[in-house]
């Protein structure tokens, strides 16, 4: 089912580290790119300059419109449609520069994310729903993009505009500037004060949106037993209530905002109207020009307006502060599972010699709860090895522990002679071969999803593989054969048919050591018959372990290891294990006598 809701006071828990300030986290990523962010700030520098520069050429035709030569005015106007050409040219240099920035920052951090969360151990993932991974790379990346593809620019050409207009205001008239800078204050204070509860607000509708897409991608992933249980309307309902929460959040902020702009915008243009009533004064008591006014005039909407933009901004950078937290937060997640800093060499050829040296270990879930308890065994270089128990018992464990999923909290585990925990783990798990219970179908072609085992194998090759795994017949019947799209988790096949496709793979990677957990679970009597006459002969020279239920299909196994509640209980072949009693004997009494299958 879906994760509950969020507390509410994990928002608040968080909120002191919500600064804009968090946005320099983005820097390294975008150090690369120093060239173009000087070439953007030159051209943010142009069209902040020459738009300063325009109310100049106002004042000098207003001035001059009764005295001076047509010639003189026909100047001035060329002039003002010179500076409108270079500063149309200028935005839109500005705008295809920061755009390509801005792009390129984020593509780098989705690119960055999904290389840190796709290396990350089964424990993270026991924390953190797959939704709420794929909410940050896009609805959080997406936030950033937009900020720093437009927002960050604004921002800056409006502080120009705002500081060079302050100054040209100042050189203008230093008593009206005066009576603006009285308006101040007043504008500051509610920016800083609405400021902080937008920011607040921001963080908590992108964590609503989290979950809502965190909860979509959990019941669409599962959207047949969601069908199965006839739980479409309770899906349905969850969704639209984590969906509508995020929608009342998202209200606050936009009603958040819309006071600030509102307050802002209201005290700013009527310090302009006080200051235009001031100068009309003084212009009719001589003591400034028409044109005067007029330039001082637009200095001030071009003041006022940098401030009105740069509030709105301000809200939009509170956002992505909150977006670049989220998204830090996976770029440092720490793993309990790491590489060591210098990594050992296994000795080639990998002979596939394994050695579990008094292991034991509890899920970080489950702490209370040993999955494996003391557990010793050493599994010889090709010998084919069977664990058997009830469920629970910790077989599963014991393959995840293989592949260094997990560390052991007490004891190790060695593969030729080698700790796996000084050992690269993508340099070791190259010569294990994997058949999952629950097979991994990916949405490509059967002959993609084979080759997932070994990407540079050929055509040829993958038949061999699907043959040996009795898959061939079926995928020739697809449609296209081996280039027949399978559909997202391989909907196009049957549990039986996904599984040979698993075991195709497995047999294609042709490593020394062979994982198989409940690989033919799925498979009807002929199927299992063909796969696990494919499953002894890839077994011979490889070391081989294999997770069952049906004893049927482990009897000729070198040894079978019975495991009850995480301890190994016995050892021995089968009919050894018969003789003796115990677990393994009552679990064949009722297999093979009673005719209860164990599935």
């Amino acid at each position: 089912m879906a994760r509950s809701q969020p507390a509410p006071n994990a928002t608040e828990e968080r909120e002191t580290s919500r600064q804009v300030g968090v946005l320099a986290a983005l820097w390294p990523f975008m150090r690369p790119y120093r060239f173009l962010m000087f070439a953007a700030v030159c051209a943010l520098t142009l069209t902040a300059t020459l738009s300063l520069t325009l109310p100049l050429a106002v004042r000098r035709v207003v001035d001059n419109f009764r005295v001076a030569e047509t010639e003189i005015l026909d100047q001035y106007f060329l002039a003002a449609l010179a500076i409108a050409g270079l500063l149309a040219v200028g935005t839109g240099l500005r705008y295809a520069l920061v755009t390509r920035l801005g792009e390129r920052v984020v593509a780098d951090i989705r690119m960055a994310v999904f290389d840190r969360v796709i290396g990350m151990s089964p424990e993270f993932f026991e924390k953190i729903m797959t939704g709420e991974v794929l909410s940050r790379i896009t609805t959080d990346t997406t936030l950033i993009q937009s900020v720093l593809g437009s927002s960050v620019s604004i921002a800056l050409r409006n502080l120009l505009l705002f500081a060079g207009g302050m100054v040209l205001m100042l050189l203008t008239s230093a008593k009206l500037t005066g009576l603006v800078l009285l308006i101040v204050p007043a504008v500051i204070v509610p920016i800083l004060f609405l400021g902080r509860r937008l920011r607040k607000i921001s963080r908590e509708n992108q964590d609503w949106i989290a979950a809502s897409s965190g909860n979509a991608g959990e019941s669409l992933g599962a959207v047949q037993t969601v069908q199965a249980f006839t739980q479409e309307r309770s899906m349905r309902s969850k969704f639209a209530e984590l969906t509508e929460t995020s929608f009342d959040v998202s209200q606050k902020r936009i009603l958040t905002r819309a006071y600030l702009t509102v307050i802002v915008i209201f005290l700013v243009f009527t310090g302009i109207v006080g200051v235009l009533w001031m100068g009309a004064i003084d212009v009719r008591a001589g003591i400034m020009t028409e044109g005067t006014l007029i330039q001082f005039v637009i200095y001030s909407v071009l003041v006022a307006g940098s401030v009105a933009a740069l509030s709105e901004i301000w809200s939009e950078l509170q956002r992505a502060a909150g977006a670049t937290e989220r998204l830090i937060e996976l770029l440092n997640a720490r793993d309990n599972v790491r590489d060591p800093e210098t990594p050992g060499q296994l000795s080639t050829p990998v002979r596939g010699e394994i050695l579990f040296d008094d292991v034991s270990f509890r899920y970080p879930a489950r702490p209370d709860t040993s999955a494996l308890e003391n557990v010793t065994l050493k599994i010889e270089p090709g010998e084919t090895v069977a664990f058997v128990g009830p469920s629970g018992a910790g077989k599963t464990t014991v393959i995840q522990m293989i592949q260094r999923f997990y560390d052991p909290n007490a004891g190790q585990i060695l593969l030729d002679g080698q700790v796996l925990s000084d050992l690269q783990r993508d340099e070791f798990r190259k010569f294990l071969a994997m058949v999952p219970q629950d097979p991994v179908i990916f949405a490509a072609s059967a002959s993609e999803n084979i080759r997932f085992g070994r990407p540079d194998a050929t055509d040829t090759e993958i038949e061999a593989a699907a043959h040996a795994a009795a898959a061939h017949e079926f995928i020739t019947a697809l449609p296209e054969g081996y280039d027949s799209f399978l559909g997202e988790r391989g909907v196009m096949l049957s549990g039986g048919q996904k599984q040979r496709i698993a075991i195709a793979r497995a047999i294609l990677r042709d490593a020394p050591v062979l994982l198989l957990d409940e690989a033919t679970s799925a498979l009807d009597a002929e199927s299992e018959r063909l796969v696990q006459a494919a499953v002894d002969e890839l077994s011979q020279g490889r070391t081989t372990l294999i997770v069952a239920h049906r004893l049927a299909t482990v009897k000729k196994a070198d040894r079978i290891v019975v495991m009850d509640q995480g301890r190994i209980v016995a050892t021995g072949s089968h009919d050894q294990l018969v003789a003796d009693g115990g677990l393994y004997a009552r679990l064949a009494r009722l297999q093979f006598t009673d005719g209860v299958a164990a599935e």
